[in-house]
């Protein structure tokens, strides 16, 4: 087996990359294909499951000692568009340069199922017979509403999942680093989706004549208002956890200057004073609105009478609609019409009865890092699989060079991961499949 392409976590990732599914409109069936493929060579049992015969889901299962509930690695393979940027290398040829492999979906998430199926493959092909069964599902359609994947899956085929208690996902796992010590975040938890439409009215007319108080000129009021004014700080569980954590393991004054962020007090200024962590920071103590998309006019000599402007929300976990147009409101005012509307809860508690294991793990891989919780400020498909009581971790190990920013690189241009990575991340999946399950790592 000493050719086997479960040692060759990278080579997995090419022939990922090469299939294009990009999103819309996906076509995800012929890369499902090749990894159900490899699954069945292998021995394992896979289910297909499909609402649109070109966008299936594939659940592989690998059977365990039934000691333990079985344990999700869950990863999509449709990936966003790569159209209109500029790429060093093609983004669907899977390059390798210099250590590093190139292509769409990398980091996002091919890189990830790459590293669960090169772990499962191993553990078939080593005879490793788990504490519980281990299903992996290679999805559809994350990257748009996930109305072909996890979600139809949850709604319509939850007999599958039967037991899950803990699932591995993105986004996390990745390496952070701060004051140039090496963090670990495991994604415990993500913001919730909150689509935003405010509604602007004003005076209308013809475009030949100046008009105050049009719909366009208080729609420039509100984008400086939302600008300049941040909505309020929140420190919630998951972000007082990471940033203890964070404090007590860096050296003087960076220690102080996280600890900062503990307190809504200061956390504002203490933002102001970081570097290129803040990106990474901020979303974790805020609720956010972003503008997208503006609507509205009909002709070039019309002044418009109404405005559409569209916002994409995320809100913290425990924190809900009206609390988010709450904080709006006093940023722009009475006047503007505000409609939300909600996408699935964030958890505000999350069972952290794996963290520990994961942690461990890291630890154990790189002694030099520190992992720590993490709140994701996007969604995943973890959201859909909480609603079957199934806690999703970010668990996707990437022992990263210092200046590689992971989260700058995912959905842009020449989107890449270093090839030591991938077998780093793969080394560290296959060690979960050894260790869950088994005393103190896991609450049954």
């Amino acid at each position: 087996m000493s050719d086997a392409v479960y040692q060759r976590p990278a080579e997995l990732l090419q022939r990922l990359i090469r299939f294009d599914t990009t999103n819309p409109p996906g076509h995800e069936r012929e890369c499902v294909a090749y990894v159900r493929a490899l699954l069945s060579e292998a021995g394992l049992q896979t289910t297909l499951v499909a609402q649109d015969p070109a966008r299936p889901n594939l659940v592989a299962r690998l059977s365990g000692q039934g000691q333990a509930p079985p344990l999700l690695l869950q990863g999509h393979v449709d990936v966003v568009p790569a159209e209109g940027q500029r790429w060093l290398h093609p983004p669907f040829e899977g390059t390798l340069v210099d250590g590093y492999l190139w292509g769409r979906g990398a980091l996002d998430m091919k890189g990830g199922v790459a590293v669960m199926l090169a772990a499962l493959l191993r553990a078939r092909a080593e005879g490793l017979v788990p504490a519980g069964d281990v299903l992996l599902a290679v999805l559809s359609d994350e990257e748009a509403s996930s109305v072909n994947g996890a979600r139809y899956l949850v709604e319509n085929h939850p007999d599958l999942f039967q037991g899950v208690r803990y699932a591995i996902g993105e986004l996390g796992g990745f390496s952070l680093y701060v004051a140039g010590k090496r963090f670990y975040p495991i994604m415990v938890a993500e913001k919730a989706l909150c689509r935003v439409r405010m509604i602007l009215r004003g005076s209308g007319g013809h475009g030949a004549f100046f008009v105050r108080g049009s719909a366009m000129a208080k729609l420039g009021q509100v984008l400086q208002r939302l600008e300049r004014q941040p909505l309020p700080i929140h420190v919630t569980p998951v972000a007082r956890d990471t940033f203890e954590a964070m404090a007590a393991a860096l050296p003087p004054p960076a220690d102080s200057a996280i600890a900062q962020l503990l307190d809504p007090a200061t956390a504002g200024a203490a933002l102001e004073r970081l570097g290129p962590e803040r990106r990474v920071f901020e979303p974790m103590l805020r609720n956010l609105v972003n503008p997208t998309l503006v609507r509205g006019g009909t002709r070039i000599n019309v002044i418009p009478s109404e405005i559409v402007l569209e916002m994409d929300g995320r809100l913290l976990p425990g924190f809900g609609p009206a609390d988010l147009e709450a904080e709006l409101r006093r940023v722009v005012g009475p006047s503007v019409e505000i409609e939300l509307t909600p996408g699935e809860p964030a958890s505000a508690v999350p069972d952290m009865g794996l963290f520990d294991t994961l942690a461990a793990i890291l630890r154990d891989a790189d002694p030099a890092g520190v992992p720590v919780p993490y709140l994701f400020p996007a969604v995943t498909d973890g959201r859909f699989f909480a609603r079957l009581g199934i806690q999703t971790y970010g668990f996707l190990p990437m022992k990263l060079p210092e200046g590689f920013d992971f989260l700058e690189t995912i959905h842009a241009a020449d989107e890449r991961i270093p090839v030591e990575a991938l077998e780093f991340g793969a080394e560290a999946m296959y060690r979960l499949l050894q260790c869950f399950g088994q005393a103190g790592t896991l609450m049954t």
